[in-house]
Order: C-alpha cells, then structure tokens, then sequence
C-alpha cells in the first residue's frame, strides 16, 4: 500500500484527488493539508511515502516545505502538482528535492502512475518543463555536455532516462549495482546535474531514449 498525503491550500482539489485515489486498490490517502506549515508536521507525523504538493500557499509555500520535507525524510517523494510552470517555481522547488513535476491539467490516471512510479523511483517530469529545464542547461554550448560521457555512462544515462532503478540497470548491462552508482555519480558530474530527476529529463530532450 503506497500512503500519499495531500498538500494544496483549495479543498475541492484535495477533496477530489482524495476521493479518486481511494478509490485505488494500492493508494491510501493518510492526510490532507492546507499550507506548506501543516504539509511539514503532517509528513514528519504520518511519514507518508508520497507527498502530492501544491505550490503557492500561505504560510509557507510548497518550495520551502518541499525542501523541509525531503530534509526529514530522505526517502519520501514529493510529487509538485500545481498550475504553474514559471522559472522561479520551476527551478526552486527542482533544487529543493521534487522528485516529479505534474500540472493540474494531468489527468487523475496520470496523477496515479506518477505516484506508483515515484515508489518505483522513477520521475515523471511534465513536458513543458522538461523543455524549460533542457533550454536552460543548454544555454549557449555548441556541443552536448553528454558527448563527454563513456559509451558504458552513456548506456546507463539511456537507461534511466526510460525509468529504471539501479538494480534493473546492473542486471540489463550485467554489472554490479556499486558500479552502476559509480556511473551514476560521474554522469552528473559530466552533466553538471543534481539528480536522477535531472538525469531522466536530460535523457529524453536530448533525444538519447530510444
């Protein structure tokens, strides 16, 4: 059972992503909260494992509580759904741990297999701010940063640009899983990137997932 806890300052959206995702055999919905200072004591108290978080809030917005939330609890994935797609929440919240970025306008399946997948340890990104974030670390280079990766980087980068764990990788490529790590860490270093989040959409605008 995946616990989910929903953090959005309109009631109707969280009455209704409630309502669906109770509905749902594998999801549980443990809590609900209006602002960003109630998101933060409701997941140090609940420990969900799915935080889906609205962004503009009273009393503290969803960046700052995103990044309390990921400070606390490590392993628990925040999942941005909001309306906005503007650089300044954008890239914030992104550098303060989202590991998704949903638009209100996806669909309640879309808002579940995002869920099911950040479990799974595999970020689903919204188009429009894969572009944005892939324009951004573009910039004005004339080469690809990924040119400077090893063949073997360059297999792992493919990989988890389609979603697989570290595990799945070590056992497609036949390799140790420390040694998939180790790739890992080199990518984002070559990539000047944060996280695997980072990774997968970098993979995918970059043209390298098949």
């Amino acid at each position: 059972m995946i616990h989910v806890l929903l953090v959005d300052d309109h009631e109707m959206v969280r009455m209704g992503l409630s309502a669906y995702l109770s509905t749902l055999a594998d999801i549980q919905v443990v809590g609900q909260a209006s602002n960003g200072v109630e998101g933060v004591q409701a997941a140090i108290q609940l420990k969900p494992d799915v935080v889906l978080m609205d962004l503009v809030m009273e009393k503290m917005d969803g960046i700052a509580a995103t990044a309390e939330i990921v400070k606390k609890l490590p392993t628990c994935k925040v999942i941005v759904l909001t309306s906005f797609i503007d650089d300044d929440k954008v890239y914030p919240v992104i550098e303060a741990g989202a590991f998704s970025y949903l638009l209100k306008t996806s669909s309640a399946l879309e808002i579940a297999d995002a869920i099911r997948r950040a479990v799974d340890g595999k970020p689903v990104v919204e188009e429009k701010v894969t572009n944005k974030m892939m324009n951004r670390m573009r910039g004005n280079r004339e080469k690809p940063l990924h040119d400077s990766l090893t063949p073997r980087e360059r297999e792992v980068l493919e990989l988890v640009g389609v979603g697989k764990s570290n595990q799945e990788i070590a056992d497609t490529l036949f390799i140790g899983i420390k040694t998939v790590k180790t790739h890992v860490s080199h990518i984002l270093q070559k990539l000047e990137l944060e996280d695997r989040t980072q990774m997968a959409v970098y993979a995918h605008r970059a043209g390298l997932v098949k």
